[in-house]
């Protein structure tokens, strides 16, 4: 249990993060920040240009960590950039700790915030190769473990990574 046994609530849903409307997305980025494929770019696209221009500042962002931004032209009002690991370039434990580092260092950059509502996508899960069923199994552990007074929203794109989780977490997919 937190420190503070304040519980997280997490929900899983089928969507497109970008139109989400709370505190803050978190945006599965490359480590020079500045935009790719997949909810990277397009949160990058949603948001405009000033978002690219602020992540210059940032001097990039190491796997495992996590940076804030501005949310622009998107309903929220900031933006979470974490690294994910590449699947295949790490162990099977090393990726995994990486993962949680994600989860954890972007909720806690949340709480630094005052965001009380953040919606995730499922990290490292696209072409960073990440098995969609432990990643999914990492993201909702380390957000139950780490996410204390924190409305969590788990917005699927993928319809495969959707289908896994009705099944595995049933009890929190709407």
């Amino acid at each position: 249990m937190n420190e503070n046994h304040e519980l997280s609530t997490i929900k899983i849903i089928s969507g497109d993060i970008t139109l989400f409307d709370g505190d803050a997305i978190v945006n599965a980025a490359n480590s020079s920040l500045l935009g790719g494929g997949g909810v990277d770019g397009a949160i990058h696209r949603a948001a405009g240009p000033d978002l690219v221009r602020e992540c210059m500042t940032l001097g990039g962002c190491r796997t495992g960590q996590a940076k804030i931004t501005k949310g622009y032209n998107l309903k929220a009002r900031h933006v979470i950039h974490t690294v994910g690991p590449i699947f295949y370039e790490y162990t099977p434990d090393q990726a995994r700790e990486l993962l949680k580092d994600c989860y954890k260092n972007s909720l806690e950059l949340a709480r630094q915030n005052g965001c009380r509502r953040v919606a995730f996508p499922l990290i490292s899960a696209g072409v960073y190769g990440y098995p969609k069923e432990k990643a999914l199994r990492v993201a909702v552990e380390t957000i139950e473990q780490n996410g204390s007074g924190i409305e969590v929203t788990i917005v699927l794109f993928d319809r495969q990574a959707y289908a896994i989780a009705k099944e595995k977490f049933a009890d929190i997919t709407e």
